[in-house]
């Protein structure tokens, strides 16, 4: 028996659109990272681009378990001689650009490289209830019902 490798003709690519509100940041992460790779499909590739575009709204809604919202923190350098930058992921999602939180976390979860860069470029993520990709005609991924720790517990 051979071995399946994908050729560029035989990957289809669909739209999937995810709820974002209320579901754990982390399993969120890694299910948009999993996606994106396409390993989902049968006929997963590693060294191929045949992973899903993915749709995520409602990003400011994203659940945080135990006290991360408060305590993790996000760095970043301006360039300059102690120009380190820090903001904590309470801030960051309560500000201009709360889909970085959820973009470095899937970002985290890739492997580095040009194929996880260029598979980024799927992701589109929005703060609110609305997104300009309906004539793609997405699917939609219900994450809550997938497991019951997807969710948050009050």
């Amino acid at each position: 028996m051979k071995t399946y490798s994908a050729r560029q003709g035989d990957i289809e690519k669909k739209w999937i659109l995810i709820d974002a509100e209320g579901v754990v940041l982390g399993r969120l992460a890694s299910i948009i990272a999993n996606r994106l790779r396409g390993k989902h499909k049968p006929g997963y590739t590693p060294h191929m681009d045949d992973g899903d575009h993915v749709i995520v709204i409602n990003c400011e809604k994203v659940q945080m378990t135990g006290n991360k919202r408060a305590d993790k923190t996000y760095y970043r350098h301006t360039g300059y001689p102690g120009g380190i930058k820090s903001v904590k992921a309470g801030e960051l999602l309560a500000g201009r650009f709360p889909d970085r939180v959820l973009r470095k976390a899937v970002e985290r979860m890739m492997p580095g490289g040009p194929l996880s860069r260029r598979q980024m470029g799927h992701l589109k993520i929005y703060a609110g209830n609305e997104h300009p990709h309906a004539a793609q005609q997405p699917e939609t991924l219900d994450v809550k019902a997938m497991n019951p720790k997807n969710t948050r517990r009050a």
